[in-house]
């Protein structure tokens, strides 16, 4: 087993580099055929979000990063300890301009926790349906 860094996932999802996107293909297709067997963590999956999404950077769209993470996060060869989450905080942070990944994810949280309420100064949290900001 080996651990992806976030850089894997940018270059197969932007295919920036042409070169270095069909190596980490041919690394997703063995993934996919469980010939070998990789694994991340939440922190990488919110920066491959944050430098995907960045008008800085990328600028890509909401939808077409879910996509493109919610696709790999499905591969049995990719062990992802919370991937269920991360998949509810993709489709989280695509259906909300508001939010980033990061409150995404906690929102996903939240979710699964059946937590309503948080504690907070940030009021992108104020218009996610089922959540209730509070300042402290």
């Amino acid at each position: 087993m080996r651990f992806l860094d976030t850089n894997i996932f940018v270059r197969l999802i932007s295919g920036d580099d042409s070169v270095k996107a069909t190596a980490c293909l041919a690394l997703f297709q063995r993934l996919r055929d469980g010939s070998e067997e990789a694994t991340t963590s939440e922190s990488v999956l919110a920066e491959v979000v944050y430098v995907l999404s960045s008008s800085k950077l990328y600028r890509m769209p909401r939808e077409d990063i879910r996509d493109g993470l919610g696709e790999l996060l499905a591969i049995d060869g990719l062990r992802v300890a919370q991937a269920d989450m991360c998949r509810r905080a993709l489709d989280l942070f695509a259906g909300n301009a508001d939010l980033d990944f990061e409150d995404a994810l906690s929102v996903a949280h939240m979710e699964d926790r059946h937590i309503a309420e948080l504690y907070s100064y940030d009021r992108d949290f104020d218009g996610v349906p089922g959540v209730t900001r509070i300042e402290p």
